[in-house]
């Protein structure tokens, strides 16, 4: 049997990565002095080449949150196989909690069909054509990680042709 390399995280080093706020989520405690006030920013990073992370920080400041947040997505950085034209290769569905996000691929001048977070981190990613529908929570933190986990389940046709040891025409004929 061949031996097939799998996807494992990537080194953020060299890769112009570009960075995106998702949403920012203001949490109070309460405390025998008052109410204290903490921050958790979601952000997505990306080279729009392919290459994709997410990541959560938190803090009590907003700006320490979302600076925590880029460096954890810079931690889980995936590479996401596409198409020339831009769309990705077969529908995959993505589930995190409550959160379920569908994506499916989509012909030439179509665009990203996607709503707020879905849309930020295809649109890092580097995905031009696709189209997605949100099933089950609207929570941005599970539609974020839903959409990752569906891209990280990906598979490439020539990575499945050299799996089965046949040639990439008979991947797409059956």
């Amino acid at each position: 049997m061949p031996k097939v390399r799998r996807r494992h995280n990537i080194a953020p080093k060299n890769l112009n990565l570009e960075e995106k706020l998702v949403h920012i989520n203001r949490v109070s405690t309460v405390v025998k002095g008052g109410r204290t006030f903490s921050f958790n920013a979601i952000v997505v990073v990306g080279n729009k080449d392919g290459v994709v992370g997410h990541g959560l920080g938190k803090a009590n400041e907003v700006s320490d949150a979302i600076q925590k947040g880029f460096d954890n997505a810079k931690k889980n950085l995936i590479k996401v196989p596409m198409t020339k034209t831009g769309s990705i290769h077969h529908t995959i569905t993505g589930k995190e909690g409550a959160g379920e996000v569908l994506l499916r691929p989509a012909s030439e001048g179509t665009g990203v069909i996607a709503g707020g977070p879905v849309k930020a981190l295809l649109d890092i990613a580097g995905l031009q054509n696709i189209l997605t529908k949100s099933v089950g929570s609207s929570n941005p933190h599970n539609m974020v990680k839903a959409t990752y986990n569906g891209l990280k389940n990906l598979t490439d046709p020539l990575e499945v042709a050299e799996r089965r040891g046949i040639s990439l025409n008979k991947v797409f004929e059956g």
